[in-house]
């Protein structure tokens, strides 16, 4: 399947109760809905949905994570719960059934919290490296919580990323494969030129809590469904242990892990993702199929 599966896909957009949310969809099959991080948009899927795509239909949705083209309503809930909800209206709106849940760091933390409040929209839950439990976020990471409160504060953080050499530094702390400079250009402009975006951005650091990660993990037992983990081996931030905690968690977990990626395992080893992805998915779903 070529790569550009993703990047060939239409925009489309629903109508949510914070705003309008932009997504592709690409393939046709058992749904899955994919969650991005901070900073992140999509396209960080483009490799993986480029695998999946011919057995599955993959949404990719854009998040109001600081890298999203169309800004949310000035009074929209954007805290980690409030993104979570979103993903679970995203569901809902589009009538979507049987979902596979995909998450990757900050967005691997808002689908535990997905699951944690309506446990029965999502019949798999498949996480790469992502914050969970204390680390929401990473202790080096704070500063991405604390410095938004001060004002005027966001609008200089989003200056400090102008320099492509920052862009590229800071890409190459969550990935071994850095993406080309336009990719990494489109994921930084919409914080460099609207304020609305930097609005959305800072509601949402501002009310990062590893309580609500914490919260969410006590569910995590009585979540019997399917749970896939894919954990890359050479994180700066979410170590392998991290990894197996989720896994030991859940009653029905089963842990992978994947050398020569840092923490953006779509974007490090797409292709083997995507393999693990297919093979848990297709599991499930041939067992649910009737005979």
């Amino acid at each position: 399947m070529s790569a550009s599966t993703l990047a060939a896909a239409p925009y489309q957009s629903v109508d949510l109760h914070a705003g309008t949310i932009r997504y592709r969809v690409a393939g046709h099959g058992p749904s899955l809905v994919f969650v991005h991080g901070l900073f992140m948009n999509g396209d960080l899927w483009r490799g993986v949905v480029a695998e999946l795509a011919e057995r599955y239909r993959c949404f990719v949705p854009e998040w109001p994570l600081g890298a999203h083209e169309w800004p949310m309503h000035p009074d929209a809930d954007l805290s980690p719960p409030g993104v979570a909800t979103l993903i679970l209206e995203f569901i809902e709106a589009l009538e979507l059934h049987d979902v596979t849940l995909v998450g990757n760091d900050t967005g691997g933390a808002l689908c535990q919290i997905a699951i944690s409040r309506r446990p029965a929209r999502v019949a798999r839950l498949a996480l790469t490296n992502c914050d969970s439990y204390e680390s929401f976020f990473p202790p080096s990471l704070r500063a991405f919580q604390v410095l938004p409160r001060i004002p005027g504060a966001t609008w200089l953080l989003a200056q400090a990323l102008r320099p492509r050499v920052v862009r590229r530094a800071f890409a190459k702390s969550v990935a071994k494969r850095i993406p080309a400079t336009p990719q990494l250009d489109v994921l930084f402009a919409p914080t460099l030129r609207c304020a609305h975006v930097r609005r959305d951005l800072r509601k949402f650091c501002t009310r990062v809590s590893s309580r609500q990660t914490l919260e969410a993990a006590k569910t995590f037992a009585s979540y019997e469904r399917p749970v896939l983990i894919v954990w890359g081996q050479d994180d700066w931030f979410f170590p392998q242990s991290h990894g197996r905690r989720l896994a030991e968690s859940f009653p029905n977990a089963r842990l992978e892990c994947v050398d020569d990626s840092r923490t953006l395992v779509p974007e490090d080893q797409p292709v083997r993702l995507a393999a693990l992805i297919a093979e848990f998915v297709g599991t499930y779903v041939a067992e649910t199929q009737p005979a």
